[in-house]
């Protein structure tokens, strides 16, 4: 079942999800990447090392790549309902509006009141939840008003959408010998890694980080399946209630390993970051913690590529991080 599922996922059918995203009327942008050199940022270890912008993308990060492409595949003016922390659920939202569809975002409790505001600022309504009911709620609004339901991180569209992130890399360092993405879900993460290695570059090792507090892509590779877990950790975007079914086998296939960080290391990294002029949330960091902490194997030397994966992080969020 595993092996049918990833082989959905093919190089034609993601170079056709690039194709969409690159012309959505959505507006994703290419964004910029830069060699770590020419930036401010602290780096003990020598190396051709790059840093790819996600967190200057529309809508402030990756999110709106898949959202794209699930977009553009549905019905115009649908009923959808989704479950997000908050940066599917402004670029959901943001879709929404554009497409003339209405929509609804499920929230955990714990996301940040002016997240909730923002996707509401779209009109899309939210509804907040504890954490263990978002699959009964957005089941609920499925039966109970035929909404319909697109997975903020399960989801071959949304997936697909992802991996023209990793086609933008290659098009900067054709053949990287490492890469390191953030994972919550593990949609851009197994995106991607599939972007990559379909095209053909064997050797280049992914890696993808998670908080200690939220590592259900690292409990599910090392009991061999997708698994659930009280996930609590300051990078919410990274701590969903479980990790999902189809980047679970995508990853197993192309990943190297998860790499873990803890929050202290996540909320240094955002200060760090924001001290080089680069406002970056911190589930976005996490990628940047796991280097600059030394969590990636066998990076000394080499050319690696770092996804900052998103910059929503707001005044409020901010005086919560050292100086």
């Amino acid at each position: 079942m595993e092996d049918t599922a990833v082989d959905v996922i093919t190089l034609q059918m993601l170079n056709e999800a690039h194709d969409t995203v690159r012309a959505s009327p959505l507006g994703v942008i290419k964004t910029p990447m830069i060699p770590w050199s020419q930036t401010s940022l602290p780096l003990s270890t020598a190396g051709d090392f790059h840093i790819k912008m996600e967190n200057l993308q529309r809508t402030g990060s990756f999110k709106i790549r898949g959202v794209a492409n699930q977009f553009a595949r549905r019905p115009r003016g649908g009923h959808f309902v989704t479950m997000s922390a908050g940066n599917y659920g402004k670029s959901f939202a943001y879709a929404t509006k554009h497409y003339g569809s209405q929509g609804k975002v499920v929230m955990p409790e714990t996301a940040p009141i002016s997240r909730s505001a923002l996707i509401q600022s779209f009109g899309v309504e939210v509804e907040r939840v504890p954490t263990s009911s978002l699959m009964e709620v957005v089941n609920r609004c499925v039966q109970r008003e035929n909404m319909t339901f697109l997975h903020s991180y399960d989801d071959v569209d949304l997936i697909a959408g992802h991996a023209s992130l990793g086609f933008e890399v290659l098009e900067v360092v054709p053949n990287p010998d490492v890469v390191v993405v953030c994972c919550g879900g593990g949609g851009l993460l197994a995106g991607v890694a599939a972007a990559i290695k379909l095209s053909g570059c064997q050797n280049t090792r992914i890696y993808g980080v998670e908080p200690r507090g939220a590592c259900s892509m690292f409990q599910s590779f090392a009991e061999g399946r997708p698994v659930e877990m009280a996930a609590k950790s300051i990078a919410s975007g990274l701590a969903p209630p479980s990790a999902g079914a189809l980047p679970y086998a995508l990853c197993r296939r192309y990943v190297e390993e998860i790499a873990l960080v803890s929050d202290e290391e996540i909320r240094s990294a955002v200060s760090t970051l924001y001290r080089s002029g680069l406002l970056v949330e911190p589930s976005g960091a996490a990628a940047f913690a796991a280097v600059v902490n030394g969590r990636i194997p066998d990076i000394a030397g080499k050319t690696a590529v770092v996804i900052l994966s998103g910059g929503n992080i707001g005044k409020d969020e901010l005086v919560n991080f050292p100086d």
